[in-house]
């Protein structure tokens, strides 16, 4: 249980506990080592060490940042495609960047020996939080770890079901071919010429290491997963749509994910010292799905805090008029009043490329965000906008929307971030 065989009394007394040890606790780790944080007692309590290529991360940002060694491919363009044509749009001073798992999660290794932190491998139950320390005990009520602080990226639902609540769900497949076959220099960000669903929206999109090797994925947004049936089928749809030849290409890896997609509030500080940080700690994107860039905020404020002596306590993921404003956009979505290809075309037709980037992101300010409310159709907007005001009503009058299960984030795949 213990890291390296080292004994060590139970419960472990230490100054930060991680509980999970995933995307968002390796770059919690990376951060503190980058900071040169010493003197700090670090445990790390997870069942399973993360390692290999589990999954992939995309996410946008000036070049220039300590990810950029780590990086397995970046464009300084990209493609979105609708059944009307292609734009391509070009993202300088940003640029489009996948990072897969593997270097994160060896860093992450790196860094946690640097701490000297000390690594349990056994499941995390309760949080018991007295106001001073936090034990974390196993399922079976046995105490483990007795911290100042806990850092808690296990996934869980929101506190409490959302007015709607959908789920970004996706398939990719890694995919090798024996000459040169993708265009390396441009990623394809969202691509709407898939069938749509009934109810919700899809899209491909394809981000290429090399001009013999890339990711296609399939995504939707919706109420429901497909089968395993009906993702390959829609891949081989996509890959058909591409003019690819799957006869000739190879399928390395495949990688699956579900999403939440809630206006359900999730509680990033449920007790005096216990921190969520991932998806449970609001770092998802209630329209998009999108996390990784939010964990990398959390990440390195959390590390700063540490650093200067403050509570580790990271500010809000995202604005509360953002918040609002997915909320808005999902139920439009979702009661049919907007159509998603032409919610997306809009967004990106009528509004500059960073500025989409930086609003998906969560870091628009408030004029910018104006601007992107004026390029919505403005009539379906307003019916969900008053939609939305008469379910918090209902909410706030105990009439809410009856209790619905929302899935814990999966592993995921590029373009929509993980945790």
């Amino acid at each position: 249980m213990w890291q390296r065989g080292r004994v060590h009394p139970i419960p472990v007394e230490v100054d930060v506990a991680l509980v999970g040890g995933g995307g968002a606790a390796s770059l919690v780790l990376a951060a503190l080592d980058r900071h040169g944080v010493t003197g700090l007692r670090v445990a790390v309590v997870d069942p399973v060490r993360k390692r290999g290529q589990d999954r992939t991360w995309a996410f946008w940002g000036a070049p220039g940042g300590d990810l950029d060694p780590l990086l397995s491919a970046s464009w300084s363009e990209v493609d979105v495609v609708t059944p009307a044509g292609r734009r391509v749009l070009p993202l300088t001073p940003l640029r489009y960047a996948m990072l897969r798992s593997a270097p994160v999660y060896d860093r992450a290794a790196a860094a946690e020996r640097r701490l000297g932190a000390v690594r349990i491998g056994a499941p995390a139950g309760v949080l018991a939080d007295d106001g001073h320390r936090v034990t974390v005990h196993d399922p079976e009520g046995r105490p483990l770890v007795r911290a100042g602080w806990v850092l808690d990226s296990r996934p869980r639902p929101p506190a409490r079901p959302g007015r709607t609540s959908w789920l970004q769900h996706f398939r990719g497949w890694w995919l090798a071919a024996d000459r040169a076959t993708f265009d390396p220099g441009r990623a394809v960000l969202m691509d709407f010429r898939t069938p749509q669903p009934a109810r919700g929206v899809s899209f491909g999109y394809v981000l290429p290491v090399d001009d013999r090797y890339a990711l296609v994925e399939y995504t939707e947004f919706g109420p429901a997963v497909l089968t395993d049936a009906g993702y390959d089928a829609a891949l081989r749809g996509y890959a058909g749509l591409l003019g690819l030849d799957l006869s000739g290409l190879r399928v390395r890896e495949v990688e699956n994910g579900v999403i939440p997609m809630t206006d359900g509030p999730f509680v990033p500080r449920p007790s005096p010292r216990v921190v969520r940080l991932g998806t449970a700690g609001g770092a998802t994107r209630p329209s998009t799905g999108f996390t990784f860039s939010a964990m990398l905020r959390q990440a390195e404020q959390v590390a700063r805090a540490l650093a200067a002596g403050r509570p580790p306590v990271p500010a809000p993921a995202y604005p509360g008029r953002h918040r609002w404003m997915d909320a808005v956009a999902l139920r439009a979505l979702d009661r049919g009043h907007l159509g998603g290809v032409a919610f997306f075309e809009r967004l990106f037709d009528r509004n500059p490329p960073e500025r989409v980037l930086r609003f998906l992101d969560g870091v628009t300010s408030p004029a910018e965000d104006l601007a992107v409310m004026r390029s919505s159709p403005l009539l379906p907007m307003t019916g969900a906008v008053l939609g939305d005001a008469a379910g918090r009503l209902r909410a706030r009058w105990g009439r809410g929307p009856a209790p619905a299960p929302v899935p814990e984030a999966g592993p995921r795949a590029a373009g929509q971030a993980g945790s």
